[in-house]
């Protein structure tokens, strides 16, 4: 298969998939010409980043996570463990995210919207320390 068969079979655009190849989670072929040659498991292996890369792993997450496919030996624990680690990472960022929701919503509720100058929107965004994100 070539870059455009391949992306449209996995889902991902051409770019992406060179991205991959050029950190080394994939290595297609390379014809005479040059050009790349996908086989039915850089597919696969292209199908699983993205469907991983779509729950938010990282790059390095997903080489690891790769690694424990290809491992037939490998412990199911070792994979558990990568996924409560993302699973954590993931609920610091919602928690961290509705944070920022409660003073946001409390900034706009304080702020009249009016023709007045004076906006505690802007006064909560110049002051240090009274934001969610400092």
């Amino acid at each position: 298969m070539n870059i455009k068969e391949v992306g449209q079979k996995a889902g991902l655009p051409a770019k992406t998939i060179r991205y991959y190849e050029e950190i080394g989670l994939i290595r297609p072929l390379r014809g005479a010409n040059g050009y790349r040659a996908f086989r039915e498991a850089d597919l696969h292996k292209l199908a699983f980043i993205g469907r991983a890369r779509g729950l938010g792993f990282t790059i390095e997450e997903c080489r690891r996570l790769l690694a424990l496919y290809d491992d037939k030996a490998r412990a199911s624990a070792d994979v558990k463990a990568l996924a409560e680690g993302h699973l954590r990472d993931i609920a610091a960022k919602i928690a961290a995210l509705r944070a920022m929701e409660a003073t946001l919503q409390g900034l706009v509720q304080a702020c009249a919207g009016d023709a007045r100058p004076d906006c505690p929107i802007l006064t909560g965004l110049a002051a240090p320390g009274a934001g969610c994100c400092d």
